[in-house]
């Protein structure tokens, strides 16, 4: 799809070349998912070389982040606010040239939804350097949103991971297939996270180039803004380390507690073979058949048998509760 912004905030998604509407130029061009016919069209209309979606998924810097001529060209990891992210990443391009942008992404991204609509509402003024400026303030915002949901998760998590234990001090709740769960969920939220870093990484990248290389080109505004976007980035990636790390702590818990569970379940497993080895060893001594056996001709022998069979059940019972091994 092929949609153009004009200076008084219109849009014009089927503009036609020698039109009335072609003398008033574009200040955004936003392609999404776009046919090699619409890359052609904006090649040929406005003489803007617009990569294919295999140039844009290089990931050596100078694919990324590079100047020809008076154009910059672009690229980065889909931003972390698409929950429907493909397993492996959808590339974003941008194109800033001195009066015009143009985007070049494959996948709706909310960042870009509000930002048209403000230019639709003359809210923004209509240049190049301002739009691609506030579609990164967007996207910084976008990414803090992105980092305070995965840090509500990853704390109901935790709740769940640690909450688990009765009161009054007694042993944990077998809670292996909530944990189980839990594992899955926070798994999830480790590999969201790793995108959403991927990303930021891109936007501090694509900020640095710009403001480094066309600080005499950019407005001064324009200039102070990237700035501030910088730094509120590196912030972003301080807490998203910090989140990292929890999940890091998390997913290590989590396993450790199904281990004991499980430890647990061999631990009982063990002790009912153990506590079963001397009645099962004294049963089979009187099942034989022996006639010389005392016990035989006793009035009481049969309890006598049951009794010594009982004894040698509780014995190892009350040794294990006495050692604090069950």
């Amino acid at each position: 799809m092929l949609e153009f912004y004009f200076p008084q905030g219109g849009r014009d998604t089927e503009l036609r070349a020698g039109s009335a509407d072609a003398s008033t130029p574009p200040v955004w061009i936003d392609l999404l998912d776009p046919t090699a016919d619409e890359r052609a069209r904006v090649e040929r209309e406005y003489g803007i070389r617009v990569p294919s979606r295999e140039q844009l998924e290089e990931i050596e810097s100078s694919s990324r982040l590079r100047m020809e001529r008076e154009q910059f060209y672009l690229s980065m990891p889909l931003p972390f606010e698409d929950d429907r992210a493909a397993p492996a990443p959808v590339p974003l391009g941008f194109i800033l040239a001195p009066a015009l942008l143009v985007t070049v992404r494959f996948a709706e991204i909310h960042s870009f939804a509000d930002v048209r609509a403000r230019l639709k509402r003359g809210e923004l003024p209509a240049d190049s350097q301002t739009i691609f400026t506030t579609l990164v303030e967007a996207m910084v915002d976008a990414a803090a949103d992105a980092l305070e949901k995965r840090s509500g998760e990853l704390a109901s998590a935790s709740r769940r991971v640690f909450a688990g234990t009765e009161v009054g001090g007694r042993r944990m709740k077998r809670l292996d297939r909530s944990l189980r769960q839990t594992l899955t969920s926070v798994g999830a939220v480790g590999d969201q996270l790793s995108r959403i870093r991927e990303s930021l990484l891109g936007l501090t990248r694509i900020i640095g180039f710009v403001s480094e290389t066309a600080r005499d080109r950019l407005h001064r505004e324009t200039h102070g803004r990237l700035e501030t976007a910088r730094a509120d980035l590196a912030s972003l990636t301080d807490f998203e380390t910090h989140l990292s790390a929890k999940t890091q702590f998390l997913l290590d818990a989590i396993l450790g507690l199904i281990n004991i569970e499980q430890n647990d379940t061999f631990k009982v497993l063990t002790i009912v073979s153990v506590v079963g080895i001397p009645p099962t060893l004294i049963a089979s001594m009187y099942g034989m058949n022996f006639h010389n056996m005392p016990e035989l001709s006793w009035p009481w022998g049969y309890e006598y048998g049951l009794g010594v069979i009982a004894l040698s059940t509780l014995a190892p019972i009350a040794w294990f509760k006495w050692r604090g091994w069950w």
